[in-house]
């Protein structure tokens, strides 16, 4: 896959600091509170609130401060009340973005999200400008090494899954939106673990880049990424192999 999967490997690769650590921690807390305050508190009717718990146990988020945020989504406690909100941009080399949030202050992130662009030769466009690059789909990742390649597409496919590729030492199961939760619980119920399961947006064409454009684009995701009120960043580049092995070192 392109853009987003790529830039998470090399994320992985480089490793995570304390700060960044921090930082997502308070974006999984954003996406928990809304979350619980669109569905509701329980996660086995809540499809979104699961997913953000998953994603909170995988970055060892304390289960309080799970529990809490849960809390405040349900009104249980007190707490701030977030917007959730898109930009579209473009970066170096012309590579479509779609940048995806929840904030407590609009105004503010717009200024730093604009500020953010501009420092790395980027812009953002017209609203729906980028968006349409994009199609929203259930992408679920399994270790390669939990199962063999033929085995795990029968039971995806069965369950619904529309495509399945190998990543490196993930497979990658794309599936539509509404589908994502019957091939979840179908892997389950095989008891094969899953790295990630989500709702994504994926390009449905990309741009080839290399060098330093590359390393432009990557910095500028980054960028992004660091603003506490950025949840995803979406864009439509495809990196070599080659190029992507110089990157992550």
């Amino acid at each position: 896959m392109s853009g987003h999967s790529k830039w998470a490997k090399i994320k992985h690769k480089k490793g995570v600091t304390d700060a960044k650590r921090g930082a997502a921690f308070t974006k999984i807390t954003r996406e928990i509170v809304t979350a619980a305050k669109e569905g509701g508190g329980d996660p086995d009717v809540n499809p979104r609130l699961r997913t953000a718990m998953l994603r909170a146990r995988g970055l060892g988020m304390p289960s309080t401060n799970v529990e809490n945020a849960i809390k405040k989504g349900t009104g249980d406690v007190e707490g701030v009340v977030y917007e959730s909100f898109t930009f579209d941009a473009y970066g170096p080399g012309g590579v479509a973005i779609f940048i995806e949030g929840l904030t407590d202050n609009k105004n503010r992130t717009t200024a730093e999200v604009r500020t953010a662009l501009t420092r790395k030769n980027g812009a953002l466009a017209s609203p729906g400008s980028t968006a349409y690059i994009f199609s929203k789909k259930g992408l679920i990742e399994v270790e390669t090494k939990s199962i063999g390649e033929d085995a795990l597409m029968e039971i995806v496919l069965d369950a619904g899954a529309e495509d399945m590729k190998v990543e490196g030492d993930v497979y990658e199961v794309t599936t539509d939106p509404t589908s994502l939760e019957p091939v979840r619980k179908a892997l389950e119920a095989k008891k094969i673990a899953m790295k990630s399961a989500e709702v994504t947006m994926i390009p449905t064409n990309t741009k080839k880049i290399a060098g330093q454009e590359a390393k432009n684009i990557l910095a500028l995701i980054e960028a992004l990424e660091d603003n506490e009120d950025v949840q995803n960043v979406y864009a439509n580049f495809d990196i070599s192999d080659e190029d992507m092995a110089a990157l992550e070192e």
